[in-house]
């Protein structure tokens, strides 16, 4: 019953910033845990970045950590992820996933997602 869709993509250069949208439906929204990844091609789909709304706990992977915050505006059931310093290796499709949270745990794996977005493209140019 949960969709969700993204926005905020593009074509920038390295060192810009860009801000991805990942927008939901259903009532259960604010109290689910939504996370981003991202996939290159040739490579397995990663975990970039993670909130659990129910409690306010974050979660970034050590390759994002420092440049990419995620937050969330309930009241417009939208979650962000504001990506800055874009570097060419950033480039792949963005996927936003939503899940029921687990008291305080934070899932970093595709399969403990339930429901996903159709994905944006980043492409960072060097």
């Amino acid at each position: 019953q949960v969709q969700l869709e993204e926005s905020g993509g593009g074509l920038v250069q390295a060192g810009a910033s860009l801000r991805l949208s990942c927008e939901a439906s259903g009532h259960t929204f604010s109290r689910s845990a939504v996370a981003w990844f991202r996939q290159a091609p040739g490579k397995e789909r990663g975990f970039v970045a993670a909130i659990d709304q129910a409690s306010g706990s974050l979660k970034y992977a050590d390759s994002v950590k420092g440049r990419f915050t995620i937050s969330s505006d309930n009241a417009k059931n939208t979650v962000f992820l504001q990506m800055t310093r874009l570097k060419p290796e950033d480039t792949a499709i963005y996927y936003c996933a939503a899940r029921m949270p687990d008291f305080y745990i934070i899932y970093q794996t595709p399969g403990s997602y339930d429901y996903w977005g159709q994905g944006t493209q980043v492409t960072v140019s060097s």
